[in-house]
């Protein structure tokens, strides 16, 4: 299913943007977890829409309810289901894009594959989506962190051509990332991409960037030879997400331009474990998690959607020039920060599951 992520610990999405909702189902959560909306709005609200006038000014508080799978505060082991109300829906600032496909956006391709769509707001391919990707994810970051300390931190690294300097990546915190609108810990560099994304906004443009994602205390051995490796499952969830184009773990690109020599990650014993030097690999070696700090980047493309006027086609081939309404984020980077953690915590957690399967 084209929905659904996950082998044990398998999430389901639902809903389009402008409907009545979107949401979540949760199968294979173990039982007896303490949980309740508390401990899911947190990464929900740091996702949601109009949070500066760097994002979208839709108006959502993007609040969940948990439907079922849960009693008293604790999880059955049954479904989960998870639901958060479109309450700021405007399918009218949508009409003059049903007869023309957004350059870059998802509408001309829906409509060849299904002979149908959401025309409003794009439906499903809308990063609206991703509320529910989020709500589970923050249940499999509960678990992670209660079972083994596990701690997920992803900020912006890069907004178009401005890079953040180097960062210390371990026990870079959530309250540093969050401590300005960009959800860069570098606060010189936060305040270049603050100038970039805002000019970009007033001149009806957009721009793309760069996250990059720390997992820490993460167990050893979590991985599948040879197709389920466990960088392969990562590289699926980030590529999942709207307006991702690039993925790469460890040294990634940069270590194609390196000799072994250089790139090898030596073994020492640390933290009464063998444990690696450096840490080129990324935290797995042979597809499966080493024990030490997952660390990958992504990269988000501009929004397709613009204010700006664009000569294009409709979708019977005329001439036409699309100018967008609605409200549309300059720069999706900020508002991803949550997504790529919470995407890190869903396949972290459908692997404990299956190593723990394979050990029983």
């Amino acid at each position: 299913m084209s929905s659904t992520i996950g082998t044990l610990f398998k999430v389901s999405t639902y809903g389009e943007s402008h409907g009545k909702a979107v949401g979540a189902i949760v199968d294979g959560c173990p039982a007896n977890v303490e949980l309740t909306e508390t401990d899911i709005q947190p990464q929900l609200t740091r996702r949601r829409p109009g949070q500066s006038d760097m994002t979208t000014p839709r108006d959502e508080a993007d609040q969940v309810t948990i439907l079922s799978g849960v009693e008293n505060g604790k999880t059955l082991g049954t479904p989960i289901g998870l639901m958060v109300n479109n309450r700021d829906q405007r399918p009218d600032d949508y009409q003059e894009m049903s007869d023309i496909p957004r350059p870059s956006h998802a509408d001309f391709t829906y409509q060849m594959k299904y002979g149908n769509r959401a025309a409003s707001g794009g439906g499903r391919s809308s990063a609206r989506e991703t509320i529910g990707r989020v709500a589970a994810g923050a249940i499999a970051e509960k678990i992670l962190f209660e079972r083994f300390g596990t701690r997920i931190t992803a900020w912006v690294s890069a907004v178009g051509d401005i890079d953040a300097r180097d960062m210390t990546l371990e026990n870079l915190t959530r309250e540093q990332v969050d401590s300005n609108i960009m959800r860069c810990p570098d606060e010189a560099t936060a305040a270049k991409m603050i100038e970039l994304v805002a000019a970009t906004r007033d001149r009806k443009d957009s721009v793309g960037g760069i996250l990059t994602c720390v997992a820490e205390h993460i167990p050893m051995g979590l991985g599948e030879p040879v197709f389920d490796k466990f960088e392969a499952k990562l590289a699926q969830a980030m590529l999942s997400i709207p307006a991702m184009k690039g993925f790469e773990i460890g040294s990634g690109f940069a270590g194609a331009r390196m000799f072994g020599s250089q790139h090898n990650d030596p073994f020492v014993q640390k933290d009464g474990r063998l444990g690696t030097v450096s840490n080129h690999s990324g935290g797995i070696q042979g597809g499966i998690t080493n024990g030490e700090p997952i660390i990958f980047r992504t990269a988000f493309k501009p929004p397709a959607t613009i204010g700006q006027a664009q000569e294009t086609a409709t979708f019977d081939g005329a001439s036409a020039v699309l100018e967008a309404k609605g409200r549309h984020d300059p720069c999706v980077v900020p508002r991803a920060v949550p997504i790529i953690e919470t995407m890190t915590a869903l396949v972290l957690m459908d692997f404990v599951l299956r190593q723990s399967y394979r050990t029983i």
